[in-house]
């Protein structure tokens, strides 16, 4: 039976928990995931799981953070001025901004973590950093 090796396009089903059981992310009732095994569009453990699996199997694979959003890095988080803000923002804890440069171009995206009426706690790690993941994973087909 064919198995998926670096360069494989593939369509995939899975479903993604933390530690502590609690389901961050899940393609069952949507749309499956598909993409090129290697060309880095997901990340380093998720398609290392991926290789020598056939058609049909499903595995559950633990994902350290490392092969995953990496650790949480503090530099990444920092207090802005609540008048960098446009002043018609509701800023809330959880809110998530895309920060442009003056062309226009996404350079960062950033989560607030709280507001005052004078600060902003911003955090620009991706939710999951510092987090171990565990996948359920079905490989649909290699394309």
């Amino acid at each position: 039976m064919t198995q998926a090796k670096v360069g494989d396009r593939v369509r995939v089903d899975y479903t993604g928990t933390l530690d502590d059981g609690t389901q961050f992310d899940t393609s069952i009732g949507h749309m499956p995931l598909e993409f090129i095994i290697g060309a880095g569009n997901v990340i380093p453990g998720f398609e290392n799981a991926l290789i020598g699996m056939s058609p049909g199997e499903t595995k559950r694979m633990r994902i350290p953070m490392e092969e995953a959003y990496g650790p949480h890095d503090d530099t990444l988080v920092g207090m802005l001025n609540r008048s960098d803000f446009p002043p018609d923002l509701e800023l809330e804890p959880g809110l998530i901004l895309r920060v442009e440069d003056p062309s226009g171009e996404a350079i960062s995206i950033i989560r607030v973590v709280t507001v005052t009426d004078t600060a902003v706690l911003v955090d620009a790690n991706h939710p999951l950093a510092g987090k171990d993941l565990t996948f359920d994973i079905t490989l649909l087909e290699i394309l």
